[in-house]
């Protein structure tokens, strides 16, 4: 039998994947929900606990408690977990209409002149390169009332919708992962609607809340937590979790998916501090000054490709897959003697060489006394984020970066 293999089936084209609270923020490189779904089917039948160790906004968190399965998911990315914690959090549909129509009624009087509120703009660094005079006020107006919110669940739902009214206000290019100013021309025409922007989010967000709550009924929880899978696992016991399901990241924030940057000015305005430093913390973000070599023959091959053509990028891969094997190392202890450890990831390209980051992730499970059991190749053509890099950094000169995802999934032996 191929245990690598393509199969369309899991390329879910057409599929609705904003279901339920999944219709909360866009985020880079999410994981379809779908994908999740399916693992979750096929290992998880008998699951009591999932780990995401990078759970992101918490596809795969969602999918078990949907199925009754309890879940724990981290990740060092505050907005994601604020956007984690709100997907999986339900809530009084009574209280939040009230508050809802307080909020509703507070955007009323300040258009019309009824309130005026002396508003308190953010001290953030360069915040005039991003925002004109008027989103910066309208924003500002909408940050007091979600901070005279009480009730912590209701602020977070909030804050999601503040959050992508905040890049979709800003004129950074929204096309971008990346912090990218639009052109002088373009900013002249731009004058976004602030306050209908969040609530046309809001009520999204709403009908996504609502669909959750009337279909699924059972008491599975998710937790999410901020620690650090390369230096330690918290708040799991070794050997206690039945399946992983997660989606790494593709490589370092600073180069492949720009987490932090795309991150940044919600970050700010929802007054996370070192909110510029997110991408530094991520996997690969410390270059190490020592010469790392790895084990596995392969990966050691094509870093030598990629450092004949700049040895810098090459120590930024090796940054990246130090940290991933730490990483696994720390992960695999958690995972029950028979639990799944199933890993979505991307072989993207650095310098034109592909990095084949699926035969990486099932050599570092093997030497944990994992299994491989499959892996299945997919196309991606959901998935947000960026189709085609510069390997050579000449301008118009681009390349493929990813076309495909690839599904390991491993047993512990």
């Amino acid at each position: 039998m191929n245990k690598k293999y393509f199969d369309s089936s899991w390329n879910f084209i057409g599929t609705n994947t904003k279901t339920f609270t999944h219709c909360f923020h866009n985020y880079p490189a999410m994981m379809i929900p779908q994908v999740a779904e399916r693992l979750i089917s096929k290992y998880g039948n008998n699951a009591n606990l999932l780990f995401d160790p990078y759970c992101g906004t918490g596809t795969s968190l969602l999918e078990s408690n949907l199925k009754d399965i309890n879940a724990i998911g981290t990740d060092l990315n505050p907005l994601a977990r604020l956007i984690a914690s709100a997907k999986t959090t339900k809530i009084n549909l009574q209280i939040l209409d009230l508050y809802l129509k307080d909020f509703s009624d507070y955007l009323f009087s300040i258009m019309f002149d009824i309130k005026k509120i002396n508003v308190i703009i953010p001290p953030i660094k360069n915040i005039d390169y991003w925002f004109s005079q008027s989103v910066k006020e309208k924003l500002a107006l909408i940050k007091n009332f979600i901070h005279g919110i009480s009730d912590n669940s209701i602020a977070n739902f909030f804050k999601v919708a503040f959050s992508e009214t905040v890049r979709e206000s800003s004129w950074t290019r929204n096309s971008e992962f990346k912090m990218f100013r639009m052109s002088a021309e373009q900013m002249g025409k731009f004058d976004p609607d602030v306050f209908g922007l969040i609530q046309n989010k809001l009520v999204r967000n709403k009908k996504g809340l609502k669909e959750l709550i009337e279909k699924n009924s059972n008491h599975a929880v998710s937790e999410i937590f901020d620690f650090n899978t390369i230096e330690r696992i918290e708040h799991i016991d070794n050997e206690t979790v039945d399946i992983i399901v997660t989606s790494p990241p593709y490589g370092d924030s600073r180069t492949t998916v720009a987490y932090g940057q795309f991150s940044r000015l919600a970050n700010e305005w929802l007054d996370i501090e070192d909110a510029t430093q997110i991408d530094g913390k991520l996997m690969g973000g410390k270059i190490y000054k020592e010469n790392s070599s790895f084990d596995f023959d392969l990966l050691n091959q094509v870093i030598q490709q990629i450092s004949e053509k700049d040895e810098k990028r090459a120590k930024e891969v090796i940054a990246f897959y130090y940290d991933y094997q730490k990483s696994i190392e720390n992960v695999a202890k958690t995972v029950k003697k028979g639990g799944y450890a199933c890993y979505v990831v991307g072989n993207r390209k650095v310098k034109g060489v592909t990095l084949p980051t699926d035969e990486i992730t099932k050599f570092l499970f093997e030497n944990q006394d994992f299994k491989h059991i499959e892996t299945i190749i997919r196309d991606i053509p959901n998935k947000r984020m960026p189709s085609k890099n510069s390997p050579t950094n000449i301008v118009g000169k681009l390349d493929n970066t990813m076309n495909n995802e690839y599904i390991v999934v491993m047993r512990k032996c």
